[in-house]
Parts: C-alpha cells; structure tokens; sequence
C-alpha cells in the first residue's frame, strides 16, 4: 500500500492518504461494472414488459405511460412501489459510471480505517437513497400532471409542447455559473472530514448525492420530459453525465451538451405545436 496526498478545495495545505493497490482497484471496477451490467439489463427488460402493456389514449393522438399511473387492479401504493424500484436500477446504471471515481477516492481515503470497503459501501448506499427520494417526488409530480392532463385537454395537447421547452432549459442552464461551481464539484469530490466512521460514510453518502441532483438537475428534468422509460433518452443522459465529469475538458463539454440540448429541446417545442 502506498500514500497519495489530496488537498482541500481553496486550501494550500495537503494531507496524506493511503491508497489501496492495483487488486483493489481491479476489484472495486469490477464490482462496479457488475452492478452496472445488471441494474442495465433489469431497466432494459422492464422497459420491454411496460411497452408491452396498452397505454392511456390522451386528448391530441397521444398516449399516457404506464407509469404515472396504477395497472388494472393497482393500488397508487403499488404504482409508487413500482416506479421508485424501476427508477432505483435506471440511477445506478445511469449514474454509477460517474459516481465511481467518488467513490474510489472514498474507499482510498478510508483503507487506513481497516472498514474501507465496508464504509464505502455505506456512503453509496446513502448516495442513492437521496436519488431514491428524488424518484417519489418525480413520481408525484409526473402522477398529478397526468391526472390533471387526462382531465385538460388544452393540457394534454401542449405537454409535447412544453417537454421541449423543459430540455431547452434545461440545455441552457448548462452555460451557467451555477452548474460551472456543481461540476467543478463533482470533478473533485472527496471526504472533506478526516474522521472516518460509519456516520461520516453515511453523511458524506448523503452530501454528494444531493450536489449530484442538483448538478444533474437538467439532465434528470429532461429524462422526466421526454420520457423517463424512453432507452434512448437513458442512455443519452448517462453518456451526458458521464462525459461532463470524466472527460478532460469538462466545462466545454457541459457547454456542448448544452448546445445540443438546447437544439434538441427547440425541435421537440416547434413539432409539439404541430407546425413540423
């Protein structure tokens, strides 16, 4: 085992932390890269069996997703029960690939402790209760838009609309001071405390989960708009996410994404008002 230093952000002071040797890293890549395969293909095959299922017609041609809503004999209990569990494996195929390197640092910040494995398993548990919370809030808010849709009309014709206009927003938010400070963020994040216990895993879980919500805030408003079930808008938003944390140049490639998001939500707007 060797020794590394990791400074505080805005500190010209350093300390020195054990790291772990190539098998760990080799180990805990490998566990990630499992977890990942896994949580990807239950989405996959859960996206298989609801598109297999009959969706609500809606006022404008449209149908309504099967899940903001209970299936025949469902109670809203068990509608909600089912989507935070169909929402907890997308997360952590979609964010897993991004969070792993925290987590790494983690686990290389812990060795010292004799826990680390253990300790880093907690925080990530932790990291993604925050994102399972945010799942019964979506669910709620994605539910009461699609009862007062179903009763609207007007509201229904303008939601492929106003989707659009969500990832244009969205998009544009990305040029921003505000996600410029959360990405700097979540491209150095470490434990900022030195003790190193179950209760800091656990709070240092729940501290980058909810920085990663808010730095993944117009990613995961856009995954809602288009559609939360829609593959192709889950992969194109763990591709997005992965790559505005892991590639080189960070911040252009937010501004890229941005770019893209903000022609990709102009297009969705105009063709939701029937004018392409």
């Amino acid at each position: 085992m060797t020794s590394t230093t990791i400074a505080e952000p805005g500190s010209c002071c350093a300390r020195a932390e054990p790291t772990c040797g190539d098998a760990g890293r080799r180990v805990f890549a490998g566990v990630c890269a499992l977890l990942f395969g896994l949580c990807a293909a239950a989405t996959v095959t859960l996206h298989g069996a609801m598109s297999s299922m009959a969706a609500t017609p809606m006022p404008g041609g449209r149908t309504l997703s099967m899940a903001w809503t209970p299936m025949c004999g469902q109670t809203w209990a068990g509608a909600a029960a089912s989507f935070i569990g169909m929402w907890a494996l997308m997360m952590v195929a979609m964010m897993l690939p991004s969070i792993g390197p925290a987590l790494w640092r983690y686990r290389v910040a812990a060795e010292g402790t004799g826990r680390a494995a253990r300790l880093t398993l907690m925080a990530a548990v932790a990291y993604f209760l925050v994102w399972l919370a945010l799942g019964a809030v979506v669910f709620v808010v994605g539910a009461a838009l699609a009862a007062l849709a179903m009763q609207w009309p007007e509201l229904a014709r303008a939601m492929p609309a106003l989707a659009g206009v969500v990832v244009l927003v969205a998009g544009a938010t990305q040029f921003t001071a505000w996600k410029s400070g959360l990405l700097a963020g979540c491209r150095h994040a470490f434990p900022a405390a030195s003790r190193q216990d179950a209760r800091a895993a656990c709070r240092h879980g729940l501290r980058l989960g909810l920085h990663c919500i808010q730095c993944c805030a117009g990613a995961t408003a856009s995954l809602a708009a288009v559609g939360v079930m829609d593959l192709a808008a889950m992969a194109a938003a763990t591709v997005a996410i992965t790559a505005e944390r892991l590639a080189p140049a960070g911040e252009r490639t937010a501004r890229a994404i941005g770019a893209a998001g903000i022609g990709a939500g102009a297009w969705l707007a105009v063709r939701g008002t029937g004018l392409l």
